[in-house]
């Protein structure tokens, strides 16, 4: 029998891993994770992760299970992500929070507190799976009898997009209990369970924006710095202004403000000068793009590698050729146009249902 701590979120999915590792006989300490801003998001936040509600739908699992529940107060972690979200909007690029609170603390914090408590793992409820890879010892992917981070059983729900950044040596300390089930079977057991999480609505929000009014919660944490500007086409055709061009991101479509007779998307946000650029779809497509920060879960290929590639948590699987490049980047050149690659995103990459790595966007 293992310890294993559980980031408990309150959600269906961490309630049921809580379940499955009981079940399997391991010794389940249940830990919630507080931002610090429960008083703003508790009456808010509907779909949240991190609110008192949540807490308290997790404290009341852990009870039916006969689990120890902990809350710990990582709000000093959490205003380096706020700080690190508000940064990147400042300078046109578009964050992604979820992937760094995975990487700084659900695998970096609370791998610290599990030490702490003399766990040997760690676990959350992630639609990931880790499965024994056997492959020769030649291998470019790796080495004999390794663990492989793959894609979860559920490919509608599959969140190992968000897990890039998990350091390699760690993957022996993790575990992913719903990984293998579908959402539908998670809910079944919930419900057979009597949860009260059963049917409780996915997370689908970022935590400490409980509104989720991007721009807003980014000038109030900025400070009055003007970034409103021009809208203007790729060929510098001034359209409208816009009041700052942090409520953009690239490829969208909705609140442009500007009637152009057909639909115009944001292609480029040029943060210096303060201006939105947009264009047609078609000036939105890109075949190539630099990635920076890789994180190889893989030996770091030698050679351009062949594999399929997600620009957004959300996008599709794209076939495409990775070349690495010094300094951890590496060049990503798609088989196809993609519409949409915004800098700040991570770019991820497949082969099959394993993941072998990623970096961000530049």
């Amino acid at each position: 029998m293992s310890r294993v701590v559980l980031a408990m979120s309150g959600g269906v999915d961490s309630s049921v891993a809580a379940w499955v590792l009981r079940e399997a006989g391991h010794d389940v300490i249940g830990v919630f994770m507080r931002h610090g801003q429960e008083s703003q998001s508790a009456g808010s936040c509907k779909q949240g992760c991190c609110s008192a509600a949540d807490a308290a739908d997790a404290r009341r699992v852990a009870d039916m299970f006969g689990i120890p529940f902990y809350a710990i107060n990582f709000e000093q972690e959490f205003e380096r992500i706020v700080d690190y979200f508000v940064d990147e909007y400042t300078a046109g690029r578009t964050p992604n929070p979820c992937i760094i609170c995975n990487t700084w603390i659900k695998f970096g914090k609370l791998l610290q507190y599990a030490d702490g408590v003399g766990a040997e793992f760690v676990a959350t409820g992630h639609h990931a799976r880790l499965v024994p890879r056997w492959a020769p010892p030649e291998s470019s992917l790796g080495t004999f009898g390794e663990i492989a981070l793959c894609r979860g059983r559920d490919e509608s729900k599959d969140q190992s997009y968000v897990l890039f950044g998990i350091e390699r040596r760690l993957l022996p300390r993790l575990m992913f209990p719903v990984g293998e089930y579908h959402k539908e079977e998670i809910r079944r057991i919930a419900g057979r369970l009597a949860l009260r999480v059963a049917e409780k609505p996915d997370s689908q929000e970022i935590c400490f924006v409980p509104d989720q009014d991007y721009a807003r919660f980014v000038r109030e944490h900025r400070g009055e710095a003007d970034t409103s500007g021009e809208i203007v086409t790729t060929d510098g055709v001034v359209v409208g202004r816009h009041d700052g061009y942090e409520r953009f991101t690239i490829g969208q479509r909705r609140g442009l403000r500007v009637a152009m007779g057909e639909p115009y998307f944001v292609v480029r946000i040029e943060p210096a000068r303060r201006r939105v650029v947009i264009g047609a779809k078609a000036e939105l497509a890109r075949r190539e793009l630099t990635a920076t920060g890789a994180n190889w879960l893989i030996d770091e290929p030698a050679e351009p590698l062949r594999c399929r590639v997600k620009i957004r948590y959300r996008s599709r699987l794209e076939e495409a050729t990775v070349e690495p490049r010094p300094g951890g980047r590496f060049h990503v050149t798609f088989d196809e146009p993609r519409h949409g690659i915004a800098p700040g995103q991570a770019v991820v990459c497949y082969q099959g249902d394993r993941m072998l790595g990623g970096g961000w966007i530049h």
